[in-house]
């Protein structure tokens, strides 16, 4: 598939090019010419960095494989606030300012919205196969303030207690089989009980503005199941809820308040980014929690997705 590794880092060589070729096909790819509507919204993140520019090539753009509609942005990550945003095969601005009320999690529903209805006002019989990737969880973890807010206080207690609540709803949900026991603790992760009274603040904090993000993407995403119910498709929809790769440690230790920070290896601390406490999920952050939360977000396992900078890390 050629995607040996994420696009961002890919090499020339085979299988880590991320050169999707079209001997592989595309489920948009399948559907189409059975007669689909295709429309794909959010992140794409499946071409080589050299290739979404003005001057393409275009192939291996959504429009390129399978897909007739395109609205999102086309690396793995965007600010939600100011989105490097493409529509079909070309970049727009952003309909509105963060100040106005601005986010990229609406404008996604929106856009998703409107492509069903183009199509189902003109042939409402005809089906529609709707791939919709949104930014959340994915850092940056903007939201809106009264969503930044909603959940203050929940996470005071940590991650460690934290991990201890979520493992045991997975066995009251079946989600892992009885018996299942609790993984030791990430030896990477400080005990949240010998942690400083300023970085549990701060901590907590980050955890509680992520929280916001994919309550938030639920929210926006229900627009559009309510649509649906709106035109009577709903009953006539199948409904695919897959994940991505889970919790992701580029916060590092103490968080961040740009996730580019950890790519370029640049050293955060805690003084300095408990001053923008209040400013978490805003415009002025790229923010990503702090890696305890990401141990916390793969319960019932030990060990955070990545941890570019220590490599010869076990996993």
């Amino acid at each position: 598939m050629g995607l040996g590794t994420i696009a961002e880092t890919s090499t020339g060589y085979p299988g880590y090019n991320a050169i999707l070729p079209f001997n592989k096909g595309m489920l948009s790819e399948m559907l189409l010419p059975q007669g689909y509507n295709t429309f794909c919204l959010g992140t794409w993140h499946l071409s080589p960095p050299e290739h979404p520019t003005p001057a393409g090539p275009y192939d291996r753009w959504p429009l390129g494989r399978g897909f007739e509609r395109f609205y999102g942005f086309l690396g793995g990550d965007t600010d939600q606030f100011h989105p490097d945003l493409v529509h079909d095969n070309h970049s727009v601005r952003q309909p509105a300012t963060p100040q106005d009320g601005y986010h990229l999690n609406a404008d996604l529903a929106d856009h998703a919205i409107d492509f069903i209805k183009d199509a189902h006002v003109n042939a409402p019989d005809k089906p529609f196969f709707l791939w919709y990737a949104p930014g959340a969880g994915h850092a940056p973890h903007h939201v809106p303030q009264e969503l930044a807010d909603k959940d203050k206080g929940k996470f005071d207690t940590g991650w460690d207690k934290y991990r201890e609540l979520v493992h045991q709803r997975q066995l009251e949900l079946g989600i892992i089989p009885p018996g299942t026991e609790l993984s030791a603790h990430d030896p990477d992760v400080p005990v949240w009980g010998t942690l400083p009274d300023e970085a549990k603040r701060l901590y907590a904090r980050y955890m509680a503005v992520y929280a916001g993000f994919p309550s938030f993407t639920d929210h926006h995403f229900g627009r559009i199941i309510d649509f649906l119910r709106e035109v009577g498709e709903l009953d006539n929809t199948l409904i695919l809820v897959v994940s991505d790769n889970g919790a992701s440690s580029e916060g590092g230790p103490v968080g961040s308040l740009n996730e580019m920070f950890f790519f370029n290896n640049v050293a955060e601390s805690l003084e300095d980014n408990f001053k923008m406490l209040d400013k978490l999920g805003g415009v002025e952050t790229n923010n990503h929690y702090p890696w305890g939360w990401t141990n916390a977000g793969n319960t019932p396992f030990r060990l955070s997705l990545i941890h570019i900078s220590e490599p010869t890390r076990p996993y």
